[in-house]
């Protein structure tokens, strides 16, 4: 338990930051899930639309040090086969 005030303030800050973590995570599942409900409905222009917007969101992620750099990196690659593979 935090006794000091420093250690109760540590305490607060983590869990708003928590919230806000997530929140942006949450953010880009949802971007995530409308990408892969293009891919599967086959609509290709609604896939690239809901890419770009996943990238953005996934990138944001990672720069705001919700998610991992070169997870966001993976991540953002393996949307882009699937485009890729739907769009031929």
């Amino acid at each position: 338990m935090a006794n000091n005030p420093g250690a109760r303030k540590a305490v607060r800050k983590i869990a708003a930051r928590t919230e806000v973590n997530k929140a942006r995570r949450t953010r880009v599942r949802t971007y995530l899930r409308r990408f892969q409900e293009a891919v599967t409905g086959g609509d290709v222009e609604a896939a690239k639309a809901a890419f770009i917007t996943a990238q953005s969101e996934l990138m944001r992620a990672v720069s705001k040090g919700v998610v991992h750099k070169n997870t966001g990196s993976r991540k953002v690659s393996r949307l882009a086969a699937q485009l890729k593979k739907l769009a031929a």
